[in-house]
């Protein structure tokens, strides 16, 4: 390996990888629902500069027992200052001749990748536990060189009780087994934060040649009816952009406590129930995770600064994506959702932010900061002005080049404005144009509005409820997609009368909708309204999901009626424990901001 690959070191990470480096990772876990503790054994292969004598791992809350050499001496090891949210550096020795080591360890109560859930909280009636590494949580369950820019392979083996079933983000078995023992592989290599696990009852079924789905039993028979269109994305996929290189393309639907839409752990998407909306109607983030096969996963933002390198290309490929298997029509109401989206992120940020940026300063900060619509929509809209200045068969081609000339590799703002303006020939204005977009806050003129024409009609209808009109027997409406009723509902006024609050939820019951994203903007409106008989609907909802996307904007929403304030910081001290700590950590940032 070259080690000169890693001149440049990433803020969140102790890793000093130009010196010694992981080339591989050996894992043996031990899973102790009883304890809530994992049990592992890491063993390492390093690649070191022949003066080095150190190598640093990522910690943080971790049980170090013990740290030794391929032959079994003991290893000396010490520990650097420990910072919130970063953890505590793990400084080893190493002998001249040091090619791999060996960790003992446990994780703690402090483990905040993992969640450890009760019976109560899963349809089997079983614990279950999940894991989310994104952006800098591995570190909370494995001792690693916990930063995107450093990659590596690994294999594991794990132990669970023999009525459960552990998948990981890798080559997996798709049946359980007696004894409880499971393997997975990862030969091709990743960073830190794409190692994944799950352990619960589990059973999987295919929904094509190289896709399946994992979920507990009472969930399978619907999420395989939910994705049975994965196949078709994962070939449409590879016919814009090169082939699919990770083998399988398989989805874990978690229970609902996980924190995110989706993860796009390789190989096993991890996956909110939120989507399986009945209808296949959700499956765009089903898209954007496989999109990330190739953004993200196979090219990767060096670090957490450039997060917009690996969300903004994989926004623009999902619609690429939804385009070629529903049409354009169809891409153009998500583009329009999204842009809906970046501009609250905008107004609620402010445009002057340098949060707004899609090039972040995050040093001294948790990257987490940096997950917003910024990095997804402002930087897909930045691929779509590019699109629009070159031509898509041009802009189609550059893209190709890209994943070939960075896979499997990290990848900085930097470098890839060095590789646009190389292989796409902009003008010197259109090259001030993207800097502007990248490191200026807000958004460019450049930035063209989309439109949709179904949206069009959407907003007539709209209109007509609001002068009066029986809008509901609107022609077509019958037909809409859960967009169409989504726009709908985002356009509505809060100021409802009751009589018109009446007439839109006698037919459609959007408090009870299977729909979250429907049920969710229906309880945001109303609750903006300051409307108190949102209460109990809004509180049922936070104790049935888990996904940060909803808890947070409605905890915000109920937060800002002082009317509701009592009785939603009770709702949330009562619930806090059954969300992921992402989630449950973002809530209470935004209780603690009231306080002050």
């Amino acid at each position: 390996m070259n080690l000169t690959t890693y001149a440049q070191p990433d803020p969140h990470s102790a890793a000093r990888p130009a010196e010694a480096v992981i080339t591989h990772l050996s894992l043996n876990l031990v899973v102790d629902f009883d304890a809530k503790r994992l049990k592992g054994k890491a063993t390492y292969r390093i690649d070191k500069s022949p003066q080095s004598r150190e190598i640093w791992l990522d910690t943080r809350n971790l049980k170090i027992e013990a740290v030794r050499y391929a032959d079994g001496s003991k290893a000396n090891y010490s520990w650097g200052e420990e910072k919130p949210f970063l953890g505590k550096p793990l400084r080893i020795e190493l002998q001249a001749n040091t090619q791999s080591l060996t960790i003992d360890y446990s994780t703690t109560d402090g483990a905040e990748a993992i969640q450890w859930l009760e019976s109560e909280q899963t349809q089997s009636n079983k614990p279950f536990l999940f894991t989310q590494g994104q952006a800098i949580l591995t570190r909370t369950w494995i001792p690693i060189q916990d930063s995107p820019g450093i990659r590596f392979t690994w294999d594991a083996e794990v132990k669970t009780p023999p009525e459960f079933m552990a998948v990981m983000s890798g080559r997996n078995i798709q049946k359980r087994n007696d004894t409880g023992v499971y393997s997975a592989q990862m030969e091709l290599p990743v960073p830190a934060y794409l190692i994944a696990l799950a352990v619960g009852e589990l059973e999987f079924a295919p929904i094509g040649d190289r896709c399946g789905v994992y979920a507990e039993p009472q969930m399978l028979k619907a999420a395989a009816y939910e994705f049975a269109d994965v196949e078709k994305m994962l070939l449409a996929a590879e016919s814009l952009y090169g082939p699919y290189l990770w083998g399988r393309y398989d989805v874990l639907v978690l229970p609902p406590s996980f924190p995110f839409g989706g993860m796009e752990n390789p190989r096993l998407t991890f996956a909110t129930p939120t989507i399986i909306a009945g209808d296949r109607s959700l499956t765009a983030l089903i898209a954007h995770e496989l999109a990330h096969s190739w953004s993200g996963n196979l090219v990767t933002n060096s670090n957490w600064n450039d997060f917009w390198l690996n969300e903004g290309f994989t926004v623009y490929f999902e619609r690429r994506i939804m385009e070629a298997l529903y049409g354009a029509d169809y891409a153009q109401m998500l583009e329009v959702l999204g842009h809906g989206d970046l501009m609250a992120t905008l107004n609620d940020m402010g445009m002057d932010s340098p949060d707004t940026r899609l090039k972040l300063s995050l040093e001294g900060r948790d990257p987490d900061d940096g997950m917003s619509d910024i990095a997804y929509e402002k930087g897909c809209f930045l691929l779509c002005y590019l699109e629009e200045e070159v031509g898509r068969p041009a802009f189609d081609s550059f893209l190709k080049r890209y994943f070939k000339e960075f896979a499997f590799k990290g990848i900085t703002t930097e470098r890839f404005i060095q590789f646009l303006n190389k292989q796409l020939k902009l003008s010197d204005e259109q090259k001030a144009v993207v800097q502007r977009w990248i490191l200026s806050p807000g958004l460019p003129a450049e930035c063209k509005v989309p439109k949709s024409t179904r949206f069009d009609t959407v907003q007539m209808a709209v209109q007509q409820f609001i002068n009066g009109n029986d809008a509901l027997n609107t022609r077509g409406m019958e037909n809409w997609t859960s967009h169409e009723w989504l726009f709908f509902i985002r356009n509505l006024p809060i100021e409802l009368s009751q009589s018109q609050i009446e007439r839109l939820l006698k037919p459609m019951g959007w408090y009870e909708s299977g729909n979250a994203e429907i049920r969710f903007a229906w309880l945001m409106n109303r609750v903006q309204a300051g409307d108190t008989t949102a209460f109990p609907h809004a509180s049922r909802f936070l104790s049935e999901v888990g996904r940060r996307k909803f808890v947070l904007p409605l905890y915000s929403a109920l937060l800002n009626q002082a009317s509701m304030r009592n009785e939603t910081i009770a709702l949330f001290n009562k619930q806090a424990s059954r969300y992921h700590a992402v989630t449950r950590n973002s809530v209470e940032e935004r209780i603690k901001s009231l306080k002050k």
